[in-house]
């Protein structure tokens, strides 16, 4: 697996597409990033594993 991947999300604020990057050598990490559309700040969460690869979510920052 590449330890960078670039995965597509939609943002939970206003539904646009974005290319986020994960370093996949972390198998769990959650941090904020602003939408690249909206500005507003969401809460990311990556999970890497080796059977399923890499998934990514986003939510409100204040969920």
């Amino acid at each position: 697996m590449h330890s960078l991947e670039w995965l597509t999300l939609s943002c939970p604020y206003c539904g646009e597409q974005l290319d986020v990057s994960v370093d996949c050598s972390i198998e769990y990490q959650q941090y904020v990033e602003d939408c690249q559309v909206c500005c507003r700040p969401m809460l990311l969460t990556a999970i890497v594993d080796e059977h399923d690869g890499v998934k990514v979510s986003a939510a409100h920052e204040d969920a």
